[in-house]
């Protein structure tokens, strides 16, 4: 995977980040070393970009929800059954719900992390005894 397609999956993620940041600003930025810096990151990547540390408002969570619902039917998402689009497309939502949860209040954030880790847990389950 390219540097651009990894931007444009970010751009096309439901979760909200930062600007993104070069690695050489950020080598001068956090005082890591050159030799550091080429274990950290690999050669084709040279950005870095950290989630949003900006509160949510009413408006973004209407947002979220038209955003979410657009994007479930530009993908052609099905309804029932299992749906790899949907699953993906509600987990970059409820991951997005998390950091807005987190910036308020981050015990409630840890606590729904632990549920979505859980959840996961449990679908990949039922997708193994889907599948057999």
């Amino acid at each position: 995977m390219n540097k651009q397609t990894k931007l444009i999956q970010i751009k096309k993620s439901l979760v909200k980040y930062e600007n993104p940041i070069e690695v050489s600003n950020l080598n001068d930025a956090k005082g890591l070393q050159g030799k550091k810096k080429a274990q950290l990151f690999p050669q084709n990547q040279n950005q870095i970009q950290y989630v949003s540390h900006v509160a949510a408002t009413r408006e973004d969570v209407g947002n979220l929800q038209k955003l979410l619902d657009g994007r479930l039917l530009a993908r052609q998402a099905k309804e029932i059954s299992i749906c790899p689009i949907r699953e993906e497309l509600l987990s970059q939502c409820f991951d997005e719900i998390i950091r807005q949860v987190i910036i308020d209040c981050p015990e409630r954030g840890l606590l729904l992390m632990r549920v979505r880790d859980e959840l996961k847990i449990t679908i990949a389950a039922y997708q193994t005894l889907y599948t057999k």
